[in-house]
C-alpha cells in the first residue's frame, strides 16, 4: 500500500437526483453515453467512441458470468409469503440463498415455490440451516421438484431476473435479454457485470478488427455488490465473498499483452476484482509478466480502496456506482479520488444515466 490521505465513509457519498437512476436500458446496447475521464478534462462521448480510445495490441478483459433467474417466490405451509434470492449453487440440490419473510420458518420446513405459467412440477425448497461462510446472512436450502431437476434448471424455469433494488419495476422479457451480456456463458451471478452490457456483437467485431485482443475472466457477482458500506472506518468493513476464475488461457493473453507493450483494459469492476485478486494471490509484481499459466479459481473478498497498488489493470470501462459503495471506493482508488469526484459532478450536471442500466465511463489508472 502507498501512503496518502485517510478516507472515511462520508468521503464517498454524493447526492444523486432520483430521475437519473436508469430504469430501463438504452434502445440499443452501444447507444449509451461514455464519459471519457482519461484526459485532464472530461469529454462527453458516445459508447461507440470507445473505438477511438483503443489501439492495436491492447487486451480487453470481459467477465463472462451469466445472471441466474435467482429470485423465487413462494409460501410457507402456514400460507405466509416469502422470497428467495439464490446466491450460490452448492453441491447437488443445495443452494445458499437470502430469505425475505416476515417470520423465518423452522429448520426442516419445506416451502412451496411458485411455478411458472404452464408448468406444474411443484418446485419446493427445504430449509437446512444457515450458510456459515457469508457473514451469517444466508441460508442453505435443498431445491428440488417432482422430477429431481437441478437448481439451475429450476431457476431457469421458475425464477425471475434479480433486478437491482433501485429498479422499481418487476422483471420483464426485456430484462431477461438486456440484463445479460451478449457473451454470458457461466451461470452463477445474481447481478450483471453492467459495464459489459454496452457491448453488442457488432461493436465486438469492430474491436477485433482494430487488432485489440479479448480474454475472459469469470466472477459470479453477488448481491453484496449493492450493499452500502455502513462503518465510517473503512477498515472495519467486511467484504462479501465472490467466486472467480482466471483461466490459463487468460493468463497467457495477459503475458502476451505485456510482452508486446499493450494495455490491459478491464471491462467492469468485476473484471478488476478478478484480475487483481489473482495477481495478489500469486504475488505478481506490478506490470510483471505472469508466470507459467495455470487455471486459478478461488473466492475473493478483496476490498480496493485509495492507496491500493494495482498490479494488472491499466484502464477501466465502468458504469456509475452507488454512493458509499465499495465500487465507488474502487474507482476512486483506480483513477484518483479528486478526479472521480469531478467526473461524477460532471456526469450529474450533464444528466448521464446512472447505475446498472445507465451510461459508462472510461478511466485510466492514476499512477501517482
Amino acid at each position: 500500500m502507498t501512503s496518502g490521505p485517510t478516507f472515511t465513509l462520508r468521503d464517498f457519498d454524493f447526492d444523486l437526483p432520483s430521475d437519473l437512476i436508469a430504469q430501463h436500458p438504452a434502445a440499443q446496447r452501444s447507444a449509451s453515453r461514455l464519459l471519457d475521464g482519461s484526459g485532464p478534462q472530461p469529454r462527453d462521448r458516445r459508447f461507440l467512441d470507445l473505438l477511438s480510445l483503443l489501439r492495436a495490441g491492447d487486451l480487453l478483459i470481459l467477465n463472462d458470468t451469466r445472471v441466474m433467474n435467482a429470485r423465487l417466490f413462494g409460501h410457507k405451509p402456514s400460507g405466509g409469503h416469502l422470497e428467495l434470492l439464490i446466491e450460490r449453487v452448492l453441491c447437488g440440490h443445495e443452494v445458499a440463498a437470502h430469505l425475505r419473510v416476515s417470520k423465518k420458518p423452522a429448520v426442516g420446513t419445506t416451502v412451496s415455490l411458485t411455478a411458472a405459467a404452464g408448468h406444474d412440477d411443484h418446485p419446493r425448497a427445504t430449509l437446512l440451516g444457515r450458510w456459515p461462510d457469508e457473514n451469517g446472512l444466508m441460508f442453505r436450502f435443498e431445491l428440488t421438484n417432482d422430477h429431481g431437476d437441478d437448481p439451475f434448471t429450476l431457476m431457469a424455469r421458475h425464477g425471475h431476473v434479480p433486478l437491482p433494488p433501485y429498479i422499481t419495476h418487476g422483471d420483464t422479457a426485456e430484462d431477461a435479454q438486456r440484463y445479460q451480456t451478449v457473451f454470458a456463458r457461466h451461470p452463477g451471478a445474481v447481478a450483471a457485470p453492467t459495464a459489459a452490457l454496452h457491448f453488442d456483437d457488432a461493436l465486438l467485431a469492430q474491436i477485433d478488427a482494430l487488432g485489440v485482443q479479448r480474454a475472459m475472466v469469470t466472477l459470479h457477482v453477488g448481491a453484496g455488490t449493492f450493499q452500502p458500506v455502513k462503518t465510517e472506518n473503512l477498515a472495519e468493513h467486511r467484504m462479501h465473498s465472490e467466486w472467480f476464475e482466471v483461466s490459463a488461457a487468460t493468463q497467457q493473453a495477459l503475458a502476451d499483452c505485456r510482452a508486446r507493450g499493450g494495455r490491459v483494459i478491464a471491462v467492469g469492476t468485476t473484471s478488476v476484482r478478478a484480475l487483481e485478486s489473482w495477481a495478489q494471490a500469486i504475488q505478481l509484481p506490478a506490470g510483471a509478466l505472469p508466470p507459467a499459466p495455470q487455471d486459478y479459481r478461488a473466492d475473493t473478498r478483496i476490498f480496493i480502496t485509495p492507496g491500493f497498488d494495482f498490479r494488472v489493470v491499466d484502464a477501466l470501462i465502468t458504469n456509475f456506482h452507488l454512493p458509499k459503495s465499495t465500487l465507488m471506493m474502487l474507482v476512486s482508488a483506480f483513477a484518483g479520488y479528486a478526479p472521480i469526484r469531478a467526473l461524477y459532478a460532471h456526469a450529474i450536471a450533464q444528466r448521464y444515466r446512472f447505475f446498472s442500466y445507465g451510461d459508462a465511463m472510461y478511466l485510466t489508472r492514476n499512477k501517482c
